[in-house]
């Protein structure tokens, strides 16, 4: 996972997830993107048959300059 923290609290059933928005990690396959988090794919959180798929992303400003 690129830039996502879990955390479960399996008491109350609650599924915390944090992600750092001041990070970047390049762009998307495409380009046209830049990745600020992404659980690469789905991915089992560890509670029950929980799963988790998640990007997160913003426009990249140098694909519209085509750069």
């Amino acid at each position: 996972m690129k830039n996502v923290k879990l955390a479960i609290d399996e008491k109350k059933k609650i599924l915390t997830v944090t992600v750092d928005l001041k990070e970047e990690h390049g762009p998307s396959g495409s380009g046209k993107t830049i990745i600020i988090a992404s659980t690469e794919g789905s991915q089992k959180i560890g509670f029950e048959d929980v799963v988790i798929g998640l990007n997160v992303y913003k426009k990249n400003p140098d694909a519209a300059k085509g750069k």
